[in-house]
């Protein structure tokens, strides 16, 4: 049996929104499709009338820089954002974390804004972009507007917006500036394509003195939500990045993550002694390219 009855291409955005609005029936927005059409196919995903196709939409496929601003669309494949000169000097959480998402094959297909969109807690793009304090563009007939893409999740798998009205059409972010940087770490199963047992981005700016003047961290899956380490961010501001802000901030992490443990992945013992382990390494990434 079919998992849906109708399959159309937008060209434009506002084209999209128009199909979208034009159906009475039950729609999904698909781009590479590498999540949604698995998932209509094992039937973990509710069946559909109606595909919109947006994978054609030129205004979604672009990687730009506009003064101090870095813009990503939301139809920019994991492939082409790990092949962008200008995200590897400016995201390299994201090219890191988008490096590590399935195989090539998924890679060369799979979206940005399929995975920010899917909502899931340990998403490698999703949490790579909130280390950045990134932005993201929502647009429905009603226009358009920016908001901090931390507050769009609502819970596993779920938005705080219609998908079948409003599409997610890109995300922005500040250039990097001068003693800033970030980093990428994931812990996975060996076969590499697995949702990650744990994984961690942080982002840094380094004071003249060599201490982290300000700092983001995010991992995942830390919680029902993606997860910004809000009070670990706040204690390493001013410290010095060396052996005993280290041990600290991994206590006061340790106490304001919610771990679980997944019968599929790890137990939440395990995660926990993965904490520091991801953290020495992203911040030491993240430190180490900053005094360069």
């Amino acid at each position: 049996m079919n998992n849906y009855q109708e399959y159309l291409q937008a060209e434009t955005v506002a084209e999209a929104l128009e199909l979208l609005a034009g159906s009475s029936r039950s729609t999904a927005v698909v781009a590479g499709g590498t999540d949604l059409l698995l998932e209509l196919r094992q039937g973990r995903h509710p069946k559909v009338d109606r595909l919109v196709d947006v994978s054609g939409i030129e205004s979604l496929r672009m990687i730009s820089r506009d003064g101090d601003l870095i813009t990503i669309g939301a139809g920019v494949t994991h492939k082409e954002i790990i092949s962008s000169p200008l995200l590897q000097e400016h995201a390299r959480c994201v090219v890191e974390g988008c490096g590590l998402i399935g195989g090539p094959q998924v890679r060369n297909v799979a979206t940005i804004g399929g995975n920010v969109a899917h909502a899931l807690p340990a998403g490698d793009g999703t949490v790579s972009l909130l280390a950045l304090d990134t932005e993201v563009e929502l647009v429905s007939a009603q226009g358009s507007t920016w908001q901090p893409l931390i507050e769009i999740f609502a819970g596993p798998g779920k938005v705080n917006f219609d998908r079948s009205k409003t599409l997610l059409t890109g995300f922005r972010f500040a250039a990097r500036g001068d003693r800033e940087a970030s980093a990428f770490q994931r812990v996975m199963r060996p076969q590499g394509v697995a949702i990650a047992i744990l994984n961690m981005a942080a982002w840094v700016k380094l004071a003249g003195s060599g201490a982290i003047e300000r700092a983001r961290i995010s991992c995942g899956p830390a919680g029902p939500k993606p997860f910004r380490a809000q009070k670990t961010e706040q204690f390493l501001a001013g410290k010095k990045w060396d052996e005993n802000s280290f041990q600290q901030a991994s206590e006061i992490l340790a106490g304001e993550v919610n771990l679980r443990t997944s019968p599929h992945r790890a137990t939440k013992e395990y995660r926990h002694l993965l904490l520091p382990v991801l953290l020495k390494k992203v911040l030491d990434s993240a430190v180490g390219r900053a005094e360069q």
